[in-house]
């Protein structure tokens, strides 16, 4: 249960890439939508809830969490 993963996190609006160390690292990609997906591997659940929070104390808006096979 407490596995990582890779993971996909879909916000709202265009984050900056300077952005990426604070989120744990992982990489920013722009969708053409204007949304930005957070793609990369999380340690565990307690790792995915650290990014999560700090998304929260952003005010971005989150769209979709993600775990890929």
């Amino acid at each position: 249960m407490s596995a990582g993963g890779e993971y996909v996190i879909r916000l709202q609006g265009e984050l900056d890439a300077s952005w990426a160390d604070w989120l744990g690292g992982l990489e920013l990609v722009w969708d053409g939508r204007g949304n930005t997906l957070l793609c990369g591997y999380v340690a565990d659940q307690s790792a995915l809830h650290g990014v999560l929070t700090r998304v929260r104390d952003l005010g971005v808006r989150l769209l979709a969490v993600e775990q890929l096979d």
